[in-house]
C-alpha cells in the first residue's frame, strides 16, 4: 500500500490522538472520522425493538415506492 506524508500542527495531532483507540493506527483513525465506518461500529447502537421498527419503516416505504412506479409505469403505458 502506498503511504502519504502529512504535516499536523500539535493542535492538530493532539485532537487526532486523542481520538485513537487502542491497536489502532493514525490512519486508522482518519478513515473513522472522515466517515469510512465499519459495521461494527453500529452494532448496538439500537436495540431489538428499535432495530425491526427501523426494518419495517425501511420495508414500508420499498413497497409504497414499488406501487408508485407500478402506477407511474401503468400510466405511462396506457394500460390504467
Amino acid at each position: 500500500m502506498t503511504t502519504k506524508t502529512i504535516s499536523l500542527d500539535e493542535e492538530a495531532y493532539e485532537h487526532l490522538k486523542a481520538h485513537k483507540r487502542d491497536g489502532e493506527s493514525f490512519s486508522d483513525v482518519v478513515k473513522r472520522i472522515a466517515g469510512e465506518r465499519s459495521w461494527t461500529e453500529v452494532v448496538g447502537i439500537l436495540s431489538e425493538q428499535e432495530a425491526g421498527s427501523l426494518e419495517a419503516t425501511i420495508e414500508d416505504g420499498r413497497s409504497r415506492s414499488r406501487e408508485r412506479r407500478g402506477r407511474i409505469r401503468s400510466e405511462l403505458d396506457g394500460t390504467e
